[in-house]
């Protein structure tokens, strides 16, 4: 063998460490175009968005930072493509899709990729985003009712298309899009943004060639798959051996049925792990189902929170991962149901499998997060019939209580970590003024280390009419806390408080807002860990006067007595030795 063979297929742990992050600061990089270049507050200031560099045969080798949920999700709706073009992909395409059905995740999400080739012609790689459009039409502005009962319901669905070809515009699929959306100057705004963030990294991918001889970064990128592996299965080798089971509860599916069940059992066995949804309610009406790629995702990020966080992300991380889920459950639904609302049902996909990770490492893991589920809408048209649409989600309500600290308020956690949107964003952008934006005192679930608080957004819409759409959940059951840790508080939905017309509304509901009228959302709180006698006394104390806990809940929750000198020790030794 010639010596430059033999070079090219040695490999050099420094120089794959150089590839390794020069692949993720191109990932990256794509993260950054689409913040600076897109329309929508879902896009430029919820985040809800994800970048990724893909070998020639779509095998994940570098994630950007963004959604954890999306880790595992570029793969299927790229294969999607892959199977449909077969040889027919080439220099200059893009190729789009938001099919579920054909490796996508919800319609909102539309998934493109750009072929990378060398000087040669060889395809070295693939640049992927995905990006969670406003509105792709349907019934239901936004696209995230609960309700909807067939996938045909839920708006344009695209199949693997080239969105451009050879270089060159597709303007008949831009054009079936633009007829077809409620907002199209931010629909199309958000896809030149997502196409020009694709076309800056595939540039900067070629550049690399100027370092990197194309063929050695194929081997690099193959090793860096096979890299990860081996780093996840020590991993998983670390943890104990053994089967949990975990079941946690939807209060509904969105369409009048319900409880939903969420049924997982967690197998550990030397360097593997399986995930097993058998025992999950089966798929119902409404649009709540994630469908099997998102589950598995989901399941990926959940795990991911108890490995080394230096294991890169890519596909050598799912290989000792077995995610199994019947047809036709919950969790895999079956054509033609509908997955519009499917990120509601994929958080408890992700509470459900770190409830059975808490049984497999009690001295590690927090209790449940509280109300990251919420979704709201508000759509309608302005005096001069242009369109407005608010679409925002609410992801950042924090962490339970863990086994050495409270939880995080407003803290972002393992499945989203979408950005906070600015009271000043929404009111420039919408005719809607926000209220209260605050944290909700008592809120927390109880324990030695206390669940971060629930959040309260109130909104009051400005416009003439508008149709609201809600997707939240956890007004029936808690998250769950841990070692006698408490519950967070339950979530609300409320139409008008305040008010003689004042109406509790259900989880998920689709109604009709006239000028002046409000609607607040109270975001459940986190769990608590530990018994919460055994809190802290200083610590129960220095929450009265944040005004996170109040002097009744210090002492029916905590067994604290406070007074005006402060903790009234005597009482509380008497009411804790109760």
């Amino acid at each position: 063998m010639p010596d430059t063979e033999k070079a090219s297929n040695t490999v050099n742990p420094i120089k794959r460490e150089l590839i390794r992050n020069a692949l993720v600061t191109i990932a990256d990089n794509m993260i950054v175009t689409v913040i600076r270049t897109s329309r929508s507050i879902v896009v430029k200031n919820n985040l809800d968005f994800s970048s990724c560099i893909c070998d020639a045969e779509g095998q994940l080798v570098a994630q950007g930072l963004a959604l954890p949920a999306h880790l595992g999700a570029m793969m299927p709706a790229l294969k999607g493509c892959m199977d449909f073009f077969g040889d027919d992909i080439h220099s200059g395409d893009i190729l789009a899709s938001n099919d579920p059905y054909s490796g996508a995740s919800h319609l909102n999400d539309v998934f493109m990729f750009a072929p990378v080739y060398s000087a040669s012609g060889v395809r070295i790689a693939f640049v992927c985003l995905i990006l969670h459009h406003t509105d792709m039409g349907g019934r239901v502005p936004g696209g995230n009712a609960a309700d909807s009962t067939e996938i045909f319901q839920e708006g344009l669905r695209i199949p693997p298309s080239k969105i451009y070809e050879a270089g060159k515009p597709n303007p008949t699929l831009f054009n079936i899009i633009k007829t077809n959306v409620r907002v199209p100057d931010m629909v199309i705004g958000d896809m030149r943004s997502q196409i020009s963030a694709l076309q800056v990294a595939e540039r900067e991918l070629v550049k690399l060639f100027d370092d990197y001889d194309p063929k050695d970064l194929k081997i690099y990128m193959s090793d860096l798959i096979d890299y990860s592996e081996r780093l996840t299965r020590a991993g998983i080798a670390a943890l104990p051996d053994g089967s949990v089971d975990f079941t946690d509860w939807n209060d509904d599916d969105g369409a009048g049925s319900g409880p939903v069940k969420f049924q997982v059992r967690l197998t550990v066995k030397d360097d593997e792990m399986t995930v097993d949804f058998t025992g999950t309610s089966p798929q119902t009406s409404g649009a709540l189902n994630p469908n099997f790629w998102f589950t598995a995702s989901c399941s990926f990020a959940a795990i991911r929170t108890v490995l080394d966080g230096d294991i890169p992300n890519n596909a050598g991380f799912f290989r000792p991962i077995k995610v199994i889920a019947p047809e036709g459950c919950f969790v895999n639904p079956l054509f033609p149901a509908p997955v519009g609302a499917r990120g509601q049902g994929a958080y408890r996909v992700r509470s459900v499998v770190l409830g059975a990770l808490a049984q497999l490492l009690p001295d590690r893991m927090p209790a449940c997060p509280g109300g990251s589920e919420m979704a709201i809408v508000f759509a309608g048209y302005n005096p001069d019939r242009s369109p407005f649409l608010l679409l925002e989600f609410h992801n950042m309500t924090g962490l339970g209580g863990g086994p050495r600290m409270d939880g995080q308020e407003a803290g972002p956690y393992c499945l989203g970590n979408v950005a906070n949107v600015s009271v000043e964003v929404i009111e420039a952008e919408s005719p809607v003024m926000v209220e209260e934006y605050a944290f909700l005192p008592d809120t927390g679930g109880p324990g030695t280390h206390r669940g971060a608080l629930g959040i309260v957004r109130q909104f009051r819409l400005l416009a003439e009419k508008a149709t609201v759409q809600v997707r939240s959940d956890r007004q029936k059951h808690k998250p769950w806390g841990l070692q006698g840790g408490g519950g967070g508080a339950l979530g609300k939905c409320i139409m008008d408080p305040a008010t003689d017309d004042e109406v509790a509304t259900p989880s998920k509901f689709i109604g009709t807002m006239k000028r002046g009228q409000v609607f607040r959302g109270e975001m459940p709180g986190s769990g608590g860990h530990g018994y919460p006698f055994k809190r802290d006394v200083d610590a129960v104390l220095e929450d009265v006067r944040q005004e996170k806990v109040s002097l009744e809940h210090a002492r029916t929750a905590y067994g604290v007595v406070i007074n005006d000198d402060g903790v009234d020790v005597a009482a509380t030794a008497k009411l804790r030795s109760v």
